[in-house]
């Protein structure tokens, strides 16, 4: 009878730790889960964007950041990847859960060299989500791209569509996470279909240049078989801007204590 105890108690011991993975620590209030980036919300460079959409890099230097969407395929990545390797150019890429659960090889390589963020896990419209809604797409996406990268995600928060709203980002922060948008997109997603092309896309990220520029750019298409524009208008994108005396810095300075602009 000991023995049976003793397994009986090792098994309740293991499913224990197993439903405190799920629904997060014992005292935790009924459906709630513990902030992805708890450690956020204390004073610092993160909570400092809190309350805004970050649409610029605060600076007057001449800078502009890339950004990629991942949504869709992975088609363009290995292109985007090495462009961005030969011109030692840094990109912070934004996954969606789904997108790090159906490519995990390729999350891993954008993780091993670019930071990267949080772009829900779905891709829905948060407009027409609930509170409780809102917190399952940001943890649920936070979850899966640790599994599929096995590293930590940045505590930036990308919304589907770009649709901000003064209630969404207030949740977004109380998870940790700053919403991070963008200057100008290329529109290169839209493929040939939306009478996009390489020139189209590159003059977009081109037409306002100006200090603190966000770029966002997509890896994939949105019908899964269209050429890549955005990886094919990479490499213009980056002579351009730094032909123009740009420099393309990483996005990861945000997390950085801002002293003289």
């Amino acid at each position: 009878m000991n023995r049976l105890a003793t397994a009986a108690a090792r098994i309740l011991t293991a499913l224990s730790a197993t439903v405190a993975l799920v629904v997060g620590p014992v005292g935790a209030p009924r459906g709630e889960v513990p902030p992805p980036h708890a450690d956020s919300a204390g004073p610092g460079p993160v909570r400092s964007l809190f309350g805004q959409e970050v649409r610029r890099m605060p600076t007057e230097r001449p800078v502009v950041a890339l950004t990629f969407n991942a949504a869709w395929d992975g088609a363009g990545v290995d292109t985007v990847l090495t462009v961005l390797r030969r011109r030692h150019a840094p990109a912070t890429f934004f996954l969606t859960g789904q997108f790090a659960e159906g490519h995990p090889a390729v999350a891993r390589a954008m993780a091993a060299e670019h930071g990267i963020g949080n772009h829900s896990y779905s891709h829905p419209q948060f407009g027409g989500l609930t509170h409780r809604e809102v917190v399952e797409e940001v943890t649920r996406a936070d979850r899966a791209i640790r599994a599929a990268t096995g590293t930590v995600p940045l505590p930036f928060f990308r919304f589907p569509y770009s649709a901000t709203t003064p209630r969404g980002i207030t949740e977004v922060n109380a998870l940790g996470l700053a919403d991070i948008e963008f200057t100008v997109d290329t529109n290169g997603y839209l493929g040939r279909a939306g009478g996009m092309t390489v020139r189209k896309a590159v003059n977009r990220a081109l037409a306002g240049l100006s200090p603190g520029e966000i770029v966002q750019l997509h890896v994939g298409s949105a019908d899964g078989h269209e050429p890549v524009l955005d990886a094919r208008a990479l490499p213009r994108i980056i002579d351009a801007v730094r032909a123009r005396g740009f420099e393309i810095v990483d996005l990861r300075a945000l997390l950085v204590r801002r002293g003289a602009r």
